[in-house]
């Protein structure tokens, strides 16, 4: 089957945008709007799969009613009746994929990249709540306009489209597993959660020039997934703020409820890492912990002071305090039994000298007062009483 030169007889192809395992896109001609506009054609080889055919069509429905500056808008949808091959035809961006990018610059700077991904995040944040999950993003999805800098989700749907099907082939999908979330390799459905991981990837890569995960063979990047740590972006650019580094690699978790819990958020957390500021978001990463973000997590950015930020806080200690009667009178029963046998001996020898003084013949006592002795007698006593207890 030959690759047409016009489709549904509105469509004129010009010269081809770039081609993956599913596809081939186009920069073409609407004749009947005279613009430019461009045609995804469908390998040929997935027209033999009529529950793919099926679930492409529902999927290309569901993008064409997503309107958002940030999502490249589907025009039209359906089968070429003269060459029979599935099209979609779509809004033309003039500028160049993050792919593209990549190979030319190898990393993009800070600001570069939370423009990029804002603007991702804020078409992602519209698709999630309409219900639709993109399933697929990668660089060669993110198209920056030349003409004003904005960039735009591309593809949304065909991914949905290709799961499970029995034509899509490992190879096609290799290239691309690295964006894939833990979650979705592992075989499970994606949800928002998923394409947050998928964006985060790509703020990864455009900040540190490589993939969070290096990898030979899918087996290889799930395991890795599963076991192994991310690595800080600032091992490698330690121009990029530690705040934003935190913030991207929350982006990044194994278990999809400790991402953020919306693309808004991201984009704000990201924005407020860009800026030096620290959110719950980026703390909670710094601390270690596992528990799920909160939803206000980027309203409670707090301005960066001192590395401290980073560290946990301390744990106020649990006071429980001592009746406070009793801790007076135990201090009294520890006293030294030595000094207290000390003192009883020494008050026994004044007291025999004064029964010794009192039983002198009487020429030799006539100073000495009965009363003074007794009351001497008497304090020699309490003063015993009161040091020994």
């Amino acid at each position: 089957m030959t690759t047409p030169t016009s489709v549904a007889g509105r469509y004129e192809l010009e010269n081809r945008l770039g081609a993956g395992g599913m596809s081939t896109v186009f920069r073409a001609r609407d004749t009947v709007l005279e613009r430019p506009v461009a045609v995804k054609l469908l390998a040929e080889h997935l027209a033999e799969d009529e529950a793919f055919v099926a679930r492409f069509r529902r999927e290309a429905l569901a993008a064409a009613k997503l309107q958002h500056p940030n999502i490249v808008q589907v025009f039209d949808s359906g089968e070429d009746p003269e060459s029979g091959r599935h099209f979609i035809v779509m809004e033309y961006v003039e500028g160049q994929s993050c792919a593209d990018l990549l190979r030319q610059h190898q990393m993009f700077d800070a600001d570069d990249t939370v423009r990029i991904i804002r603007d991702a995040c804020q078409g992602l944040d519209y698709a999630h709540r309409a219900g639709v999950v993109h399933r697929d993003v990668k660089p060669g999805n993110l198209l920056v306009s030349s003409e004003t800098g904005t960039t735009k989700l591309a593809d949304f749907g065909i991914a949905k489209a290709a799961e499970q099907t029995r034509i899509t082939q490992v190879g096609s999908v290799l290239g691309t597993a690295a964006y894939l979330s833990p979650e979705q390799a592992s075989g499970e459905e994606a949800g928002p959660a998923s394409d947050i991981y998928s964006l985060g990837v790509c703020a990864y890569q455009f900040l540190a020039g490589r993939l969070p995960h290096e990898y030979a063979s899918l087996t290889e990047l799930a395991l890795k997934q599963q076991q192994d740590e991310v690595t800080p972006i600032g091992d490698t650019r330690p121009d990029v703020p530690s705040q934003l580094d935190r913030a991207v690699r929350v982006c990044l978790e194994r278990d999809p409820a400790h991402r953020y819990s919306s693309a808004l958020e991201m984009a704000a957390v990201l924005e407020a890492g860009l800026h030096g500021e620290v959110t719950s978001a980026t703390q909670r990463l710094a601390q270690g912990a596992t528990s799920a973000l909160p939803a206000t997590a980027a309203t409670r950015a707090l301005p960066t002071r001192a590395p401290t930020v980073a560290r946990p806080a301390p744990v106020a200690p649990v006071r429980r305090e001592a009746p406070p009667s009793r801790e007076p009178e135990r201090r009294r029963r520890r006293r030294n039994p030595v000094r207290a046998i000390a003192l009883i001996l020494i008050a026994l020898l004044a007291l025999a000298a004064i029964i010794l003084a009192l039983s002198l013949p009487g020429s030799n006592r006539q100073h000495i007062d009965r009363g003074s002795v007794n009351s001497q007698v008497n304090a020699l006593i309490k003063y015993i009483r009161d040091h020994t207890k």
